[in-house]
């Protein structure tokens, strides 16, 4: 743990799990856009990350004036392990522990939260990082569990696996006893491990505890885990190949799913930023009574100003703004550009994001280029200023695997950029509409695609493209949608009165 800053008490801490202000984009907007928005606020950041060397070396934002403090914490960098002595352990709270792994189990568990489990003092002092690592009941904890859920397993890949994964459960016990008294209010951005920090502070505390959760973060682990490409576990070296491999996979699941059931049962409100998730947040565990919906939000009027410098006709460019990795799936657009170019051989792509995150990921992408003869179509221009990239471009497009609500396709809006998108988040109600027969009445601004369809991607492409009054018709909706629905001012104006009625509601209990 580093402490990065630190110019005063903050009134809402915001743990960023692998986000701000390390990772540009997304989430990491999303917070800054939150931070600047209401400066009436002071923050704290919490950023966890993998391994310090999946980032940079320095933050890539820099903090406003209401940044009073900001701590840093890496899970998987190597420390010095407790000195190893010989500890017996209590059975009676490995018990404890063995009720917590059923709660985390049990999908609609009739059981309360473990009680000991909630305060700090259980991962502190009770079974701290000594005795998981060298007590006798640990040994015997994890030879039981072995026998009772894996008895096939290797022992040796289910014992290192099990460390691997509760090694970052000590670290986030002693960066929430280090955190504690820093701020009244806890606002996550997702569930995961900075999800479970926030319960650990807030069950510790009773301080409130407001989650927003941009993608389901369960969902996304799940997909990280099939395809091994996440750097926070592909970098671990448990994942060995053998056929231990998918229940190893498993084990982090159910931890994951764990651990966000943890956050929900703290968290109030439970905030999504689009219908589907809510209620997809729902059936992982969530009470519908805390939940409801925040959409994200651009400024219209920044990007508004964009339009005056597009020029006559429709740019034969097709813009994805986003990180060259697996979960953005470019290897698909790259695809689809192929497909295109047979049909509008004039067509640039540019590809508007980092390459250096998945960097075997991203030679595999040179390499497609170079095997379907894309070199002089399609360009990587790294991080840009969209406000420069947005008027050039004819079409902006997303192929990811997985989203929340994308703040680039509403920037795209802004800007008067139509869309073409795979079937994935709110992608769909952004496109042609959402709950509200207004909105849906509003028609098209542009195309949504399965998955991975490279020729479905391609036809929405050339149709936009080739076809100015339907370009036009998809421009226009797309401005009224973002200017309607989705304003920088109606979010900033909506989370300013849930942080009032947050500390409103604080205030009175404390009287």
């Amino acid at each position: 743990m580093k402490i990065l800053h630190d110019i005063g008490e903050p009134d809402i801490l915001i743990p960023c799990e692998g986000t701000y202000p390390y990772v540009r984009g997304g989430v990491s907007s999303w917070i800054a856009q939150l931070i600047t928005g209401l400066p009436q606020y002071k923050f704290g950041i919490a950023f966890i990350g993998s391994r310090k060397a999946d980032y940079p070396p320095k933050p890539l934002y820099a903090f406003p004036e209401n940044v009073v403090y900001a701590v840093e914490l890496f899970m998987f960098d190597e420390e010095e392990k407790p000195p190893i002595k010989e500890i017996n352990g209590s059975v009676e709270d490995f018990e404890e522990l063995k009720r917590l792994y059923r709660w985390f189990r049990e999908e609609q568990s009739n059981e309360s939260f473990p009680k000991e489990a909630k305060r700090l003092e259980f991962y502190l002092n009770k079974i701290d990082e000594s005795t998981f690592l060298y007590s006798k009941e640990a040994w015997y904890f994890i030879c039981n569990m072995n026998q009772e859920n894996a008895s096939d397993l290797s022992f040796l890949d289910y014992f290192w696996s099990v460390r691997s994964i509760h090694t970052p459960i000590w670290k986030m016990a002693k960066l929430a006893e280090m955190l504690k008294d820093k701020g009244e209010i806890i606002h996550s951005p997702s569930t995961g491990y900075a999800g479970f920090l926030s319960a650990l502070i807030s069950n510790e505390t009773n301080k409130p505890f407001i989650l927003t959760e941009h993608g389901i973060y369960t969902k996304e682990r799940k997909i990280d885990l099939i395809s091994s490409s996440l750097n926070l576990y592909s970098k671990l070296d448990i994942f060995r190949d053998t056929s231990s491999t998918n229940y190893i996979q498993r084990m982090w699941v159910r931890f994951f799913e764990g651990i966000g059931k943890m956050s929900y049962s703290r968290a109030n409100p439970i905030l999504s930023l689009y219908g589907v998730a809510k209620e997809v947040q729902i059936a992982y565990g969530a009470d519908p009574k805390r939940c409801r919906v925040i959409p994200n939000g651009v400024d219209i009027e920044k990007l508004g100003k964009t339009i005056e410098n597009r020029p006559e006709g429709i740019p034969q460019v097709i813009t994805l703004i986003g990180r060259v990795v697996s979960i953005k799936d470019i290897k698909t657009f790259i695809q689809a550009i192929r497909i295109t170019a047979n049909t509008l051989p004039d067509v640039e792509a540019w590809v508007v994001g980092p390459a250096d995150e998945e960097k075997e990921y991203a030679q595999e992408c040179f390499e497609l280029i170079e095997i379907l003869d894309l070199k002089k179509s399609i360009k990587f221009l790294g991080f840009q200023d969209i406000s420069k990239i947005l008027p050039q471009s004819g079409v902006l497009t997303l192929t990811s695997i997985s989203e929340g609500m994308p703040l680039v396709i509403l920037e795209g809006f802004a800007a008067g950029v139509p869309c073409v998108s795979t079937d994935v988040g709110s992608c769909r109600e952004l496109i042609y509409g959402g709950e509200n027969e207004e909105d849906r009445a509003l028609g098209s601004a542009g195309v949504v695609c399965p998955i991975a369809d490279a020729e479905a991607l391609a036809n929405g492409y050339i149709e936009l493209l080739s076809n100015e009054e339907r370009w036009r018709e998809a421009q226009e909706v797309a401005l009224k949608r973002v200017n309607t629905f989705y304003t920088q001012k109606l979010f900033l104006e909506t989370y300013q009165k849930v942080y009032e009625d947050t500390f409103f509601s604080l205030k009175c209990s404390k009287l």
